[in-house]
């Protein structure tokens, strides 16, 4: 039987063997979708991370009408990041399905702006996936924008639901679930975790 130290030699040895091969460059496009928290929470990880690389981010949110989170708060004042609100809350919010659908097309051309520009090092799209729940956007359209992005420009989309045809041309797909929620609990939504 190998001892351990034989075993990490043998998985060193694979891992090092898989980076070796891995010499393609190009950006990448990520889906966080499912039931469970921290979809937007790990894309807003990667863009304090991409920060910290000196990299130039975009953030655009398709459902979120509140400007008091504590990320917003955070990366808006930053002078690398271009942050956008581009919703009108959460459907059952506002009940009005025509200045959803009008929001999201707005918070729309502002993303196809980013996505075209080759100056933005990662663009965050932020609860999109309901826009193709409610119909509000088209989603050949958002792949082929998606797919004509600059060869280095990495996206992150975030949202439950993510349509199979989204998932299909995406890099990498996390799918959260969910095991436990406090709110399903009786705990108030906390600053600082929840927003």
């Amino acid at each position: 039987m190998p001892t351990h130290e034989q075993r990490m030699q043998k998985k060193q040895a694979v891992v090092q063997e898989r980076i070796a091969a891995a010499q393609e460059q190009r950006g990448i496009l990520l889906i966080n979708t499912g039931n469970g928290k921290g979809k937007s929470s790990a894309a807003f990880g990667v863009l304090a991370r991409a920060l910290g690389h000196g990299l130039r981010a975009a953030v655009v949110q398709f459902v979120k009408g509140r400007s008091d989170t504590g990320e917003e708060a955070f990366f808006r004042g930053h002078a690398n990041v271009s942050w956008h609100v581009g919703g009108e809350g959460f459907t059952w919010e506002t009940r009005d399905r025509e200045r959803d659908a009008r929001a999201a097309a707005a918070a729309w051309q502002i993303a196809c702006e980013h996505l075209a520009n080759p100056d933005i090092d990662l663009v965050i799209l932020d609860e999109l996936t309901y826009a193709f729940k409610y119909d509000w956007l088209p989603l050949p359209d958002v792949i082929a924008a998606l797919q004509a992005r600059p060869p280095l420009q990495h996206a992150i989309v975030t949202g439950r639901g993510a349509p199979p045809a989204l998932r299909e041309i995406a890099d990498t797909v996390t799918d959260m679930g969910m095991e436990k929620h406090a709110f399903k609990a009786g705990v108030k939504a906390m600053p600082g975790v929840e927003y």
